[in-house]
């Protein structure tokens, strides 16, 4: 005979083979949903598995899989040798009562706290919302040019891993981890260090790691000394700390080192930030003299040197200068660098290399900020490094993006070679453009918009003497490079007959 259960679970339940949701997780869904709507009462009665199975045509495994969903979730009472019965789940928050204080008129949650706290003007959001067809960053990677499939089977195979499950249930750190260890033999390799994984931690990202290398250097009114065109973030972040930034110039052959000798004294300087591979905007080289000299005064005058190297992946023509820190012979340079930019932002990592006691206070901190970090993400890390698989990403997509460079120069030679000048970088993902004549970068950006191109405050750099943009053009496919830069000029010429 029919049972009126068993001809509600068949009219309510439909479930299709689908690659995101397994068969058991529709059914058990369902089956929840018609407990929610009162079709389904509590304590009736559910068929045994082999019913239940022969009912939806499935498999009796997936049959107890449902089953055993439900009974996790709270739904069903499987009771041995009786049968699986119907729960309403009991109601774990009680409603709050006080008339006297009006709790029944709320309708809303407030929207400002009913206490003082203190806001911080310099960590105020630089980010820019935007839904125009075409935007200018400072010099991001294509998300399109990263293989999906291959990262969701990477991905997939991590998470199967039996070890996982025991380093996520570990209470303590281990010493040095197969991840730091890898990440250790790949920067040797790569950078040439002499590291080894006590001289290394990674954090989630270049802007974290510099935030637990501040709280670890500065004090208040600390002088941390800058290019005078610098990072946006990092000034940030250093005036969070209550440092004093002072600025100096930036040339064609990168910072200005003599002018720290000629107007500071020894003990004078708390830490000396520097972009040494690719100065940040401009993407000038600091020389292998001046470098040399920073090293020396870094030891005399009693400074650290904190060389942020944020892009050093992207090396187009050439061979990379190797970092200042693998020079360094006297503890006096905090590294900090990144991995993963070939790779979805998910996979990317920051990490910082330092003598050991700076390590292991910057591991005190990060055990606050970021126990653990994401395991998965590192054992997908460790076995694209042991396996040289990060080297074929970083070599194919550095193809894509040294074609895109010339395609940006060689359309800026057409439509800009009389109004701007640039220099072609040998790496990196940004060329920085400086306009002749100089005209209201804000009034150019409001141009733009208008034909569908949106630029970022955050690349407009403008002052007595500079009339500049950080032009990214990495995120870009030719065609919209050749679509983008027409439309600056177009923006430019009419600026430029405003001002007339």
């Amino acid at each position: 005979m029919h049972s009126p259960v068993n001809d509600k679970l068949q009219s309510l339940i439909y479930f299709e083979k689908s690659p995101n949701t397994s068969i058991y997780i529709q059914i058990a869904q369902q089956i929840i949903n018609a407990i929610q709507r009162g079709y389904l009462t509590e304590g009736t009665a559910l068929p045994g598995t082999r019913k239940f199975s022969t009912l939806l045509s499935i498999n009796r495994n997936t049959a107890v899989a449902v089953y055993e969903e439900l009974a996790s979730q709270g739904w069903v009472d499987v009771i041995p040798n009786k049968g699986t019965f119907v729960l309403k789940p009991e109601k774990k928050t009680a409603a709050i009562k006080g008339t006297l204080q009006g709790l029944e008129k709320l309708k809303t949650y407030p929207e400002t706290a009913g206490f003082p706290f203190q806001s911080s003007f310099h960590l105020a959001s630089t980010e820019e919302f935007s839904i125009h067809k075409y935007v200018i960053n400072d010099g991001k990677p294509d998300l399109r040019l990263h293989p999906t499939h291959q990262f969701s089977k990477w991905y997939s195979a991590s998470m199967k891993r039996a070890s996982l499950i025991s380093k996520w249930n570990q209470t303590q750190d281990e010493s040095y981890t197969t991840f730091s260890k890898e990440l250790c033999n790949y920067l040797n390799a790569t950078r040439g260090f002499h590291i080894k994984a006590n001289n290394i931690v990674s954090t989630r990202s270049t802007e974290m790691s510099l935030y637990i290398v501040s709280q670890l250097l500065i004090k208040e009114n600390d002088v941390v000394l800058v290019g005078d065109l610098s990072p946006y973030k990092s000034n940030m972040i250093f005036q969070q700390a209550g440092a004093n930034i002072i600025t100096i110039p930036v040339d064609a052959h990168g910072m200005d080192v003599d002018f720290i000798e000629k107007n500071f004294t020894k003990n004078s300087i708390r830490c000396v930030y520097v972009c040494a591979h690719r100065q940040y905007p401009t993407t000038v080289t600091l020389s292998a003299e001046r470098r040399l000299k920073l090293l020396q005064l870094a030891k005399v005058y009693g400074f650290a040197i904190i060389e942020d190297d944020f892009d050093y992946d992207f090396q187009f023509d050439g061979s990379a200068m190797v970092p200042m820190a693998s020079a360094d012979g006297h503890g006096v340079v905090i590294y900090l660098g990144r991995l993963g930019q070939s790779f979805f932002p998910n996979f990317q990592i920051g990490f910082v290399v330092a003598p050991e006691n700076i390590i292991q206070e910057a591991k005190n901190y990060l055990q606050i900020l970021d126990k653990q970090g994401d395991l998965i993400q590192k054992q997908i890390l460790t076995e694209l490094i042991h396996e040289g698989e990060i080297h074929r990403l970083i070599k194919k997509n550095i193809t894509v993006y040294k074609q895109r460079r010339d395609y940006l120069c060689s359309c800026l030679e057409t439509h800009f070679k009389a109004h701007a000048t640039w220099q072609v970088p040998e790496g990196g993902l940004a060329v920085w453009l400086h306009f002749e004549p100089r005209i209201s970068l804000v009034k150019l950006a409001e141009k733009t918009k208008t034909h569908n191109l949106f630029l970022p405050k955050t690349i407009l750099y403008q002052n007595k003497k500079i009339c500049a943009i950080r032009f990214g053009f990495g995120h870009l496919n030719e065609a919209e490079i050749e679509s983008v830069v027409r439309i600056l000029r177009a923006s430019f010429d009419a600026v430029v007959q405003e001002t007339i």
